[in-house]
C-alpha cells in the first residue's frame, strides 16, 4: 500500500514535470498538507474514509492553485524557488500549528468505514481499496494525458513560445496542470496517512519534494509507467536494503555493509546517481528505447 501511494504521488508529479515541463520543489506541501487534513478530518471530526480522502484532495487543490498563481508566471529555476520557498513557509506552519503535533506528528489516525458500512481496520479490506483508488487515479492521468489537453501540454513544454503564437494562453493550462497535479498528489497523501496511521513533518519536508523527483527520474519522466516504477525501486531500497546487506554481508563477508545503519542512504544515493548517468531517460525509458517498434 505504501507503494502504491509513492507511485501515485509520483505519477501526479510527473503530470507535471514529465508532461508540461514544470520542475516544483513544493510539491511536498500537496502530499503532506493533504496527509494532515486528511487524518485530522478522520480523527477529530469522525468523517467516513470517503469524506477524509475528498477533504485531503480539496486542502492539496486549495494549496495548489495559490502555489500554481504565484509561480506560474515565472519560467525555469525561478518557478522552482519559488514552490520551494511556500513549501517552506508551509512547513513552518504545519511545525507551529497544535492541530498538526508539532515535531510528534499527527499520531494514531484511524482508517474510518467506507462509506460507513465496510470496516477497513483489516490490511487485506484496505489495501484493495487503495488498488482500486490507484487504478482509477492512475486511468485519469492516462485519459488526461492522451486528451487534446494533454497534447497541449506537452506542447508547451516542447515550445511555449509557439502555443502562445497559435493563439492559447499557456498560463491558464499550465495552472490547470498544476491542480491537476496537486489533486492527485493530495489524494496519494491523504491516503498514506490512513494506510500508515500517521502524518509527519516529513511529509512536508523539502527532502520529500526531492525524493518525488527522484523517483521520476530514475523510473523515466514522460511515461506513464515510469514513476510507478521509480517509486517501486526506491521504497523498496529505503525499506529493504539493509536486509539486503545483511545477507550479502553474510555471503561475502563484507560486514561493514550490514552496520551501515543509518548510512545505507549514501549507498542508495551512489544506485540513484548510477541510475540517472547510465538512463538517461529513466529505466523504463531505456527499456522502450531498445524496442523498435516503440521508437
Amino acid at each position: 500500500m505504501k507503494i502504491l501511494c509513492f507511485a501515485l504521488f509520483a505519477a501526479a508529479f510527473n503530470l507535471l514535470l514529465g508532461y508540461t515541463g514544470l520542475l516544483s520543489f513544493g510539491h511536498a506541501a500537496l502530499f503532506g498538507g493533504a496527509g494532515y487534513m486528511a487524518g485530522y478530518a478522520i480523527k477529530t471530526w469522525h468523517v467516513t474514509t470517503e469524506v477524509s480522502l475528498l477533504i485531503g484532495v480539496a486542502t492539496a487543490v486549495a494549496i495548489g492553485f495559490l502555489m500554481g498563481v504565484l509561480a506560474i508566471r515565472r519560467q525555469g529555476i525561478y518557478f522552482s524557488m519559488i514552490t520551494l520557498a511556500l513549501a517552506q513557509m508551509f512547513f513552518f506552519i504545519c511545525l507551529q500549528t497544535p492541530q498538526t503535533g508539532g515535531e510528534d506528528g499527527l499520531q494514531g489516525v484511524p482508517r474510518g468505514a467506507l462509506f460507513g458500512v465496510i470496516d477497513l481496520s483489516s490490511d487485506v479490506t484496505f489495501y484493495y481499496v487503495v488498488v482500486a483508488v490507484f487504478v482509477a487515479a492512475m486511468g485519469l492521468i492516462a485519459r488526461i494525458v492522451r486528451s487534446p489537453f494533454g497534447q497541449l501540454l506537452q506542447a508547451v513544454k516542447e515550445n511555449e513560445n509557439r502555443a502562445i503564437s497559435l493563439g492559447y494562453s499557456t498560463d491558464r493550462f499550465k495552472l490547470m496542470a498544476f491542480v491537476l497535479s496537486a489533486a492527485l498528489a493530495g489524494l496519494a497523501g491523504a491516503m498514506k496517512a490512513l494506510v500508515l496511521g500517521f502524518a509527519t513533518l516529513a511529509d512536508v519536508h523539502w527532502a520529500m519534494s526531492g525524493a518525488v523527483i527522484l523517483m521520476t527520474l530514475v523510473g523515466g519522466m514522460g511515461t506513464l509507467s515510469g514513476p510507478v516504477v521509480g517509486a517501486l525501486v526506491i521504497v523498496i531500497l529505503e525499506n529493504k536494503l539493509g536486509e539486503i546487506g545483511a545477507g550479502l554481508a553474510g555471503i561475502t563477508g563484507i560486514e561493514w555493509f550490514a552496520s551501515l545503519g543509518e548510512s545505507v542512504t549514501l549507498v542508495t544515493g551512489v544506485i540513484f546517481i548510477v541510475c540517472v548517468l547510465l538512463f538517461r531517460k529513466g529505466l523504463v525509458g531505456a527499456v522502450i528505447g531498445r524496442i523498435p517498434s516503440a521508437r
